[in-house]
Order: structure tokens, then sequence, then C-alpha cells
């Protein structure tokens, strides 16, 4: 097969903002986390799959696999579908209050 081209864990993205290691960002439908710091509108490394533990909206108490999107306008994660994209799934509950919850990301958002 020649038209194989990588596994897709983690890709190269051009930053939408200034994106500290550790920390996610929406690019169109695809949301990644930075491996390294990333400044605005430069490429960098993303992980797109796998268990990260990323900042969460405090006051939410989240269940194990309940739906976990992304508030870009906040840069966190919510359990609140409304216009945020649906990046994966809590993989452990996080209690309210608290600053992290661990989230199994789908690789591209819905």
């Amino acid at each position: 097969m020649n038209n194989y081209s990588q596994l897709g864990e983690t890709v190269t993205l051009t930053a939408p903002y200034a994106v500290s290691s550790g920390e996610g960002a929406l690019v169109g439908s695809l949301f990644g986390v930075a491996t390294g710091n990333v400044a605005s509108g430069a490429e960098g490394e993303f992980l797109t799959c796998g268990v990260v533990v990323l900042k969460k909206t405090s006051a939410q108490a989240w269940t194990q696999g309940a739906k976990v999107y992304w508030d870009n306008a906040a840069r966190e994660c919510t359990t609140t579908a409304s216009t945020n994209a649906l990046i994966g799934c809590a993989l452990s509950a996080a209690a309210n209050p608290s600053a992290t919850g661990a989230v199994r990301l789908n690789g591209a958002v819905a």
C-alpha cells in the first residue's frame, strides 16, 4: 500500500492561538493537545487520540463515560453540548469542584 501516510495519533497542526504544552486546541474539526508550546499561527505537534488530563469547567461533576465537549471560548472541557465540539468522553468521574478531568479523545470532533 503506497497511499498510507501516518498513524495520526500525533499530527502537525497550525495553532489557531498560542497553546502551551498539554493544552487543547480546536483546528477546524480537529481537536488536539499540544505536545509542546506552540505560538499562534505556528505549526506544532498535537496529540489527537489517547487519554489526557485537561482543564475542565470546575463547577461540573463528570460521570465516567459522559460526553466531553471543548468550549473554545473558555478553552476548557465541559459536559455542556450547546455549540461546543464533542472531543471524547470522561474516562473517570470528576468532582464538582475540580480543575481537571481525564478525557479519552475521539480523534475528530463531532
